[in-house]
């Protein structure tokens, strides 16, 4: 069993590095932003909720967050691992995952942080933003992102160093690149994949 998290500014690369993780390792992947956004556009209670908060690029509260990811690891294929994306990005969601993960007797293996310079990461967001046509990514709203990230999600990246948790690769370079750094830093951690 693998229970991963990768964590990273927006924009860093988490979702196209997390869809060849969960590949590589026979885990779902768990992404809250995708899960809002697919909500958002059917326009379902949840979405009609979040949708207000996500155009503005603050983090939903942890209440329905939490309520979300409980939900998501409750279900048979996140029984055997899980890789994590988005979440936890507060450290009051780091220690509701770790009440929920310990409740059944789990813990995470590894945390996977992306880095990237700033400037890198905001030139990929504007070209998503024309490629993608997402309203979510104004210059606005990824200036905002950014900021809220550097001021609550980089404290649990300091506590999941402290805990001897957090495997950092650098986010920059191919695709390819990107993913064999972080294959060769999980197995530094004895954690092997299910194909290579």
């Amino acid at each position: 069993m693998t229970r991963l998290l990768i964590v990273g500014p927006p924009g860093v690369g988490k979702g196209t590095q997390a869809e060849r993780i969960v590949t590589a390792y026979g885990i779902p992947t768990i992404s809250t932003g995708d899960i809002f956004r697919a909500n958002i556009k059917n326009e379902t209670e949840l979405g009609l909720r979040v949708k207000a908060i996500v155009d503005a690029g603050d983090y939903v509260p942890d209440e329905l967050t939490n309520e979300l990811v409980t939900d998501r690891l409750s279900e048979a294929d996140a029984g055997q691992g899980f890789l994590l994306d988005g979440y936890p990005r507060t450290t009051q969601q780091v220690a509701y995952l770790d009440e929920l993960l310990s409740s059944h007797g789990h813990e995470l293996d590894a945390v996977v942080r992306l880095v990237a310079d700033r400037d890198e990461i905001v030139t990929r967001l504007r070209k998503r933003a024309v490629e993608q046509g997402r309203l979510d990514d104004s210059e606005e709203a990824i200036a905002h992102r950014q900021d809220v990230y550097a001021r609550e999600t980089e404290p649990l990246i300091a506590a999941y160093r402290d805990r001897g948790l957090l495997v950092e690769v650098d986010g920059l370079g191919t695709v390819d690149e990107v993913t064999q750094r972080v294959f060769t830093a999980l197995a530094s951690r004895g954690i092997d994949r299910v194909s290579a």
